[in-house]
C-alpha cells in the first residue's frame, strides 16, 4: 500500500523501506534522510521540512553523533528545493565512528536512485570536508560547479541519462 505525500500529511512522518515498493511516495516527497546500517538500506525518512545546516551543528552535533553512535551507520540528508524542483541538494552526511566506506557508497547509490525516480537533472552539494578531494569526487561522477567560488561546490549531472539505466521503471538497488 502506497501512501500519498501531500502538504496535509506533513504532521505525520513517513518512512520508505524499499525504493521499488515506495517509488510513488519517494517521487512526491521533497525532503528526506537516507539511513544505511551495516551497508544496507535501513529506511528513508521523509522529512516534514528541509534540512538546514549550521556550522555549530556540524562541529558539535555531527562530531558527537560520530563518536557516540554505535555500529556501522551512515545518514545522508537531501532536499529538493522548491525554487529548483529538477535538482536535489545533498545537504549533509553524518556517520558513526565504525561506519565503513561501503555504507557511504550505498548512501550515495540510494541518493542516485532517488534522483532517478524523481527524474531530476542533477544533484548538487557543497563539500566542506577537505578529505573529499576533487579527484575522488570526479571518480564518483561529480564535477566542480561554480569554480570561481572559494567554496567547493560540486554537481552530478544526469539530464535524463542515468548511469547504468536504460529502463525507466524503478528496481531494487544495484548490487
Amino acid at each position: 500500500m502506497s501512501l500519498v505525500y501531500s502538504p496535509g500529511n506533513l504532521l505525520r512522518q513517513r518512512e520508505a523501506r524499499s525504493l521499488a515498493d515506495d517509488a510513488d511516495l519517494l517521487r512526491q516527497a521533497p525532503y528526506g534522510m537516507v539511513e544505511i546500517v551495516d551497508g544496507q538500506l535501513q529506511r528513508i525518512v521523509l522529512r516534514r521540512w528541509p534540512k538546514l545546516i549550521s556550522l555549530p551543528e556540524v562541529w558539535w552535533l555531527g562530531s558527537r553523533y560520530h563518536e557516540r553512535c554505535a555500529g556501522d551507520r551512515c545518514r545522508l540528508y537531501y532536499n529538493q528545493p522548491r525554487s529548483c524542483p529538477n535538482y536535489l541538494a545533498l545537504k549533509y552526511v553524518v556517520s558513526s565512528r565504525a561506519a565503513t566506506f561501503s555504507s557511504l557508497r550505498r548512501a550515495l547509490a540510494v541518493l542516485d536512485e532517488i534522483a532517478w525516480l524523481k527524474q531530476t537533472d542533477a544533484i548538487v552539494c557543497e563539500a566542506y570536508n577537505l578529505r573529499i578531494s576533487d579527484r575522488l569526487a570526479t571518480r564518483w561522477g561529480w564535477e566542480r560547479h561554480y569554480p570561481t567560488s572559494r567554496r567547493r561546490h560540486f554537481i552530478k549531472r544526469f539530464y535524463g541519462h542515468y548511469p547504468g539505466r536504460d529502463d525507466p521503471r524503478p528496481t531494487a538497488l544495484p548490487k
